[in-house]
């Protein structure tokens, strides 16, 4: 494959976003987020929790702190140059031809879907009449080629559409999109991590595609005076200037940027003993959950979080920090009930893996 050098452009002033490594509090969240972006077929995240409690600013947070990633230039897709998995068909045909292709930098996407977002806007539209005339295949790409190899966040995604919501899952599972008009069908790669968030006062989503979503994270608002005093001040000092509290942080951002990195190439030589994928598959049978789901996604989960404390071993503790995430939105539950907060979840878990004595 030849791979012509991009050429050197001016860089853009980065948007400025409050540091990840200075969120205060929401451990539970902060977790599910860093490991779906170790293993995004981890399957996105769905955060409930509290008006006001900082969901949003994680998210963008998280994104802002990944580096950048080496795209195909002028590509609608962020096309991967070395990953045919993550390329469109055009930038393909390209390499398989031989032909040059031009490699720039640019930050990991961070997509916000609209509420009022259509499917075409989603999706993207295919214009049947230059098709027809110049027989062309002529794609307007929408939000999910945008957020090819990303983050797109829903907030209030309890709110969206349920055929949208449908539509996000199957792309987000996939890691592709496919646009079909009047007998032309064009299809992309929408590899992303798809994070949801959402206040349980306004509705939950259907169980259906609640149990779609990998981990589900519950946020609360905090109680601590001193903690509340503490967030408010960081706040404020971020307001202030902007900057300078980002110089603060650099260090910590840095050395976390490197975690993760390293997290992901440690991913593929992470192993899980086989007792132990029985143990959480009895955990999940004891629950009563429905589907395989649960299984797979605390199995990866666990890998996810030891690749991200630098172990090749998944362990017991690994999988007790995970399970409640990956399984309290699949337990049944009576229609009045709100999701469990974990207790169910960790008191299988102590039974099965025989952790009563620690309780």
């Amino acid at each position: 494959m030849t791979v012509a050098e991009a050429p050197t452009t001016t860089k853009l002033k980065r948007r400025v976003v409050f540091p990840f490594t200075a969120v205060i509090g929401q451990d539970e969240m902060k977790l599910a987020l860093k490991l779906n972006i170790i293993d995004p077929k981890i399957g996105g995240v769905m955060i409930m929790g509290d008006r006001g409690t900082g969901k949003s600013t994680t998210i963008r947070a998280l994104a802002d702190l990944l580096p950048d990633i080496d795209v195909v230039a002028n590509d609608p897709f962020n096309s991967d140059p070395k990953n045919p998995e993550l390329m469109g068909d055009e930038v393909r045909q390209k390499i398989e031809n031989n032909e040059p292709i031009e490699i720039a930098k640019m930050k990991v996407p961070m997509i916000d879907l609209p509420l009022g977002a259509t499917e075409d806007r989603v999706c993207g539209t295919i214009d049947i009449e230059k098709a027809l005339s110049d027989g062309v295949k002529a794609f307007e790409p929408g939000l999910l080629a945008k957020a090819n190899r990303g983050v797109l966040y829903v907030d209030e995604v309890n709110l969206l559409d349920d055929h949208l919501v449908d539509v996000l899952l199957d792309s987000a599972a996939g890691g592709w999109n496919t646009v079909e008009r009047e007998g032309i069908s064009i299809r992309h790669p929408a590899n992303f991590v798809l994070v949801g968030s959402g206040n349980p006062e306004e509705g939950e989503l259907r169980p259906q595609l609640l149990d779609r979503f990998g981990m589900h994270a519950e946020i609360r608002t905090e109680r601590n005076p001193e903690q509340r005093v503490q967030i408010v001040e960081r706040r404020s000092e971020f307001d202030q200037s902007p900057n300078e509290f980002l110089t603060q942080y650099d260090s910590e951002q840095k050395a976390e940027q490197e975690r993760l990195v390293k997290a992901q190439q440690l991913l593929p030589q992470v192993t899980i003993d086989r007792d132990l994928k029985v143990k959480i598959s009895e955990v999940c049978s004891e629950a009563d959950v429905d589907g395989l789901r649960g299984d797979i996604v605390t199995n990866r989960a666990a890998k996810a979080l030891a690749a991200y404390e630098g172990r090749t071993e998944a362990t017991v503790d690994d999988i007790r920090r995970v399970v409640t995430l990956c399984l309290r939105h699949r337990l049944r539950k009576d229609p009045l009930e709100s999701i469990d907060s974990g207790y169910k979840v960790q008191k299988i878990v102590a039974r099965v893996f025989g952790l009563e004595e620690e309780e």
